[in-house]
């Protein structure tokens, strides 16, 4: 089985996917999408039309979404239990939909090929959706180690880089003790620490402040 994992160190939805290879053991090679890398660009918009990253192909066969590829590298971070199952995948959607997207719509707006000017409507509404979901996160993982329960999951890969990121662009209030340790054990994880680290040379092409702890 040959495993091509199209991505770019700093994208967090790139670190969703690389979490299960890392946390697996998985082999495969990293295509590297970057300014001098033409090749992997071309590969990719092969596979997949829309030349979204990650895309992950196996044997050829493009897989895309990195939920999908998560599940597909590590079919056991989704449990067989209906229940469990639908919990875990609904906190996916939630990191994804509820965190990451808020958190992406505030860094496009200070990205100066995306927004000459930043709409700063637009990033309140942002911010202010991160102020109303941090709490429910708080609330949520209060006496459990991982997103959902004791079991590190695809729950949690989608997590770590929302989180990440998160905390940069709109601090997690110190008062969500339960959020901030989370997001601490997280970055602890071995998994999550490599993707941070290989990402450590890309971080000025973040188009804000970053943190200097992390």
């Amino acid at each position: 089985m040959t495993l091509e994992l199209f991505g770019h160190p700093l994208s967090s939805y790139t670190w969703k996917a690389l979490i299960a290879f890392y946390e697996t053991d998985t082999a495969f090679e990293f295509r590297m999408l970057g300014p001098d890398d033409p090749e992997n660009h071309a590969a990719l918009a092969a596979a997949w039309p829309m030349a979204k990253f990650p895309v992950l192909l196996d044997d050829g066969e493009p897989i895309i979404e990195a939920s999908i590829i998560v599940e597909h590298i590590a079919p056991t971070m989704v449990p067989a239990d209906r229940d469990a199952a639908r919990t875990i995948r609904t906190l996916d959607r939630v990191f994804d939909n509820h965190v990451l997207a808020n958190v992406q719509a505030i860094v496009n707006q200070h990205v100066p090929f995306l927004t000459e000017t930043p709409d700063t409507q637009r990033v309140d509404r942002a911010r202010a959706a991160l102020d109303t979901i941090y709490p429910w996160l708080n609330a949520h993982l209060t006496g459990q180690t991982w997103a959902v329960g004791e079991t590190f999951s695809l729950a949690d890969c989608a997590a770590a880089p929302s989180l990440f990121y998160a905390h940069w662009v709109h601090p997690i209030s110190e008062e969500l003790t339960v959020l901030r340790a989370y997001r601490a054990r997280l970055l602890a994880r071995p998994s999550i620490a490599r993707c941070v680290d290989e990402a450590r040379p890309y971080r000025d092409l973040f188009p804000l402040p970053i943190l200097d702890q992390d």
